[in-house]
């Protein structure tokens, strides 16, 4: 990805004009060149500030241009133009955060289009995570996954709360129900499992679990927008659960998040935490923070709305591809579904086995080289990180099945407008390491 200064048309004989050699010319030169060092540092690919002389006309003839990288997603943005009226209205009457009319819009939105009775939005899952926690006044350990993103526990901890990990199902990568009752002690007041990859924890199992003992559960759906399993929402399970709409996600709205509740007193309570701690205008009833959404991010929700049933049509159709043509590559296995109604196809987790020719890392590299960017997801270990391989639960010999899985597994590229020529080529370069 490279940073234009413009973008003007060639000229007929496909001869650049000459750029004038001012001050102000290379001011913006200087400029570019940093931003492409900077895009080059967040995107993990080697700066090339030619690009950016280029376009103010003081390079030559570079040659071929090098095919764009492909990366494990591409965040989907709708036309621009559906957009453009949304922000306007926006400007016209300058209400851009406090719960304005598109925030409240897209909470009614999402609650027809999910299927789920209460939809509290905020600035990003993390904080959602934390709200989400706090509103149910726990205290003490909490049961979870050390096979999920890092915001998973560091919302435990945050909120001064005790992790403890338990190890995962082979099949789903999911939290173990199997697992979970050895590890309940007197001090554990939650469970918090995640759903992995999109794909549901057996939500039967873990339920029956917390009601026997006590416990509450919130769900980690980071990943389980538009889930359906056995006909609703798997946003519906447990006592809450928590969505990300991050750039990455198959809804985003650049960033923000949601949590998932059951009643409108609960959210009353979330609505009131996320706003800190406010009851009216001069009365502040507990101790809350900021993770209000935008005006500009949920009018992006609205637009995304629109487009997200055809996007997971087209993320269907890759992940199709991808497992027909692995099916044969010995070593490659393609992870299942969990068996839910409707999936959103949000990631492609390949895990290579020990008759794969090459080690997961040294494909991983493989392909990087060829301009494919798939992602070891997740690694390490969230209990391999130091702020936690301390907790007792941590110990990798107690967690064999996610520190297998840690270390070979590979996510694939998927993401609506990934060209089926580009799907065959990473194929056949995994067919052929």
């Amino acid at each position: 990805m490279r940073v234009a200064l413009h973008n003007s048309p060639p000229d007929p004989d496909g001869v650049a004009e000459p750029v004038p050699q001012d001050t102000g010319n290379a001011s913006a030169l200087a400029t570019l060149q940093r931003l492409d060092q900077e895009f080059a540092r967040i995107l993990d690919i080697p700066a090339d500030t030619s690009t950016a002389a280029e376009e103010l006309g003081q390079a030559g003839d570079t040659g071929a241009v090098a095919a764009e990288p492909i990366f494990v997603t591409r965040p989907f943005l709708p036309p621009f133009e559906e957009f453009e009226p949304l922000l306007r209205l926006i400007w016209q009457t300058r209400i851009l955060t406090n719960g304005g009319p598109f925030h409240q819009e897209l909470e009614a939105r999402l609650r027809g289009h999910l299927g789920v009775p209460q939809v509290a939005l905020f600035n990003n899952a993390t904080t959602a995570l934390m709200v989400a926690l706090r509103s149910l006044d726990l205290s003490g350990e909490v049961i979870t996954t050390p096979y999920s993103f890092v915001a998973t526990s560091h919302a435990l901890l945050w909120s001064g709360l005790t992790p403890v990990f338990v190890d995962v199902d082979p099949r789903t990568l999911n939290l173990d129900p199997a697992r979970i009752e050895a590890a309940i002690t007197p001090r554990t007041t939650a469970i918090l499992p995640v759903h992995c990859y999109g794909h549901p924890c057996d939500v039967e199992a873990i339920d029956a679990i917390a009601r026997k003992h006590g416990l509450k559960v919130i769900y980690d759906a980071a990943h389980a927008f538009g889930v359906r399993h056995k006909g609703r929402s798997v946003l519906n399970d447990g006592d809450l659960s928590v969505l990300s709409f991050h750039a990455t996600k198959v809804f985003n709205t650049f960033e923000g998040g949601a949590i998932i509740c059951a009643d409108p007193v609960h959210k009353d309570r979330i609505d009131k935490l996320k706003n800190f701690g406010h009851d009216g205008e001069t009365s502040v009833i507990e101790v809350g923070l900021n993770g209000k959404m935008s005006e500009m991010n949920a009018a992006l929700g609205l637009v995304q709305l629109n487009h997200v049933d055809a996007n997971r049509v087209r993320r269907c159709a890759v992940d199709a591809a991808y497992r027909t043509g692995l099916r044969k590559v010995r070593g490659v296995r393609c992870l299942e579904d969990a068996g839910e109604d409707t999936a959103n196809y949000a990631y492609f987790p390949i895990l290579l086995g020990p008759d794969y020719p090459i080690s997961r890392d040294a494909l991983n590299e493989a392909l990087k080289r060829e301009g494919i960017h798939s992602r070891r997801y997740f690694y390490p270990l969230i209990s391999d990180y130091p702020m936690y391989r301390t907790f007792p639960s941590a110990q990798r010999e107690n967690l064999p099945v996610a520190a297998a899985a840690a270390d070979n597994v590979l996510c694939l590229p998927i993401y609506p407008d990934l060209d089926e020529v580009v799907v065959a080529r990473i194929i056949q370069r995994i067919a052929n390491p």
